[in-house]
């Protein structure tokens, strides 16, 4: 249920995300449908009733989306009956077992919603942000509340492209793959000695710095000679030489057992 964009505009727009609503319409798998609040249209007289908008049973919808809450009760000047009736409805849906899926517009910096209800009544709130840092656009998601559930409560960057949405949770990262135990040879018996007795990592990464003739390169190729010996294949990138000052040296040396 859409209050701000119409059913053409909204399947256009949608488009642009793999998403193909006349298809689903047609495959009676979802219902599309605008309702125009003004004003002029919106009466605070008596009893306020919601239900009359909502074609849940008419359709037998399992899912329902309001887009937006702000659209569908800025219009009441009364804030007890504004109040009053966002309760309501999130309990009508929750009594019908509908997951319901509400936007919100976030006005003020400091609150989560317009109207500073709609988080208490919600079972999840998820906060969405777009910043601009030094010139670079990031889109960030946050999950304030989930009840029933342990949930990160960290900023995480997502994307929206033409594949949808794409949220990457940074917390999920890590090194779950097991340390290698094997050791190599430095080429170099007391540089050995100085790391256990039996030289580096295998699969590790080694960064031997300096300063202009203090042997970087010999050192870099001590090792690629000691894999030679051992039978090892090694590959050395050398990036000094006698090059013409105009363009860099490019040597590959490769050795095969």
């Amino acid at each position: 249920m859409s209050f701000e964009e119409s059913n053409p505009d909204l399947t256009k727009n949608v488009a642009s995300l793999g998403f193909d609503l006349d298809r689903l319409v047609a495959d009676k798998k979802l219902f599309v449908d605008h309702v125009s609040i003004t004003r002029s249209e919106v009466g605070a007289t008596g009893d306020y009733d919601l239900e009359g908008l909502f074609a849940v049973d008419g359709v037998g919808a399992q899912r329902v989306v309001l887009d937006t809450i702000e659209t569908l009760f800025g219009e009441l000047p009364n804030p007890g009956i504004l109040r009053a009736e966002i309760r309501r409805m999130f309990n009508w849906l929750k009594q019908r077992g509908l997951t319901t899926v509400i936007t919100a517009e976030r006005d003020q910096p400091d609150r989560l919603t317009r109207h500073g209800i709609e988080e208490f009544v919600s079972d999840r709130v998820i906060l969405l942000d777009h910043r601009i840092r030094e010139e670079i656009s990031t889109r960030r998601l946050r999950v304030v509340k989930y009840r029933g559930s342990t949930h990160g409560t960290s900023e995480y960057p997502f994307l929206i492209d033409d594949q949808g949405i794409s949220v990457l949770p940074i917390s999920s990262l890590g090194l779950n793959h097991d340390a290698p135990a094997e050791r190599v040879s430095s080429g170099i018996t007391r540089l050995d000695g100085m790391l256990g007795g039996k030289g580096f990592y295998r699969g590790s990464s080694i960064l031997a710095s300096g300063t202009a003739g203090t042997g970087k390169t010999t050192i870099a190729a001590c090792f690629v000679d000691a894999a030679c010996r051992r039978g090892d294949r090694a590959l050395f990138f050398c990036f000094r030489g006698i090059a013409p000052a105009d363009r860099p040296q490019y040597a590959f040396h490769r050795h095969r057992s």
